[in-house]
């Protein structure tokens, strides 16, 4: 479990300075943008839901995911060239939801 909290400690503070640098600091040619989203938040929800000892903890984490997505758009609004986006927060949403339901069919949660 140690390898899984290192993962989605680093995960997340790279999501985050990701996240919050100018659009200016950002290559000029990107992949989808909400993909990317999707894929990170998914990603760190898959961790995350590793790291759970039972299904209570799985959810506080998942909330605790979607609620870290809500502050990052908002904090966007505070750096040069960003803003909140609320199709970003459904590919936020959408990507956590996807882990969920992965990890649900396959017993993890």
């Amino acid at each position: 479990m140690m390898w899984e909290m290192t993962m989605l400690i680093a995960g997340g503070a790279a999501l985050v300075a990701g996240c919050l640098v100018p659009n200016r600091w950002l290559p000029a040619t990107m992949p989808n943008d909400k993909l990317m989203h999707f894929a990170a938040f998914g990603g760190l929800a898959l961790l995350a839901l590793r790291v759970a000892r039972d299904r209570h903890d799985a959810m506080l984490w998942l909330a605790g995911l979607l609620v870290a997505g809500w502050l990052i758009e908002c904090l966007q609004k505070l750096v040069p060239d960003r803003n909140f986006s609320w199709p970003d927060m459904a590919a936020n949403a959408a990507g956590i939801a996807a882990a969920a339901l992965c990890a649900a069919a396959f017993g993890a949660i």
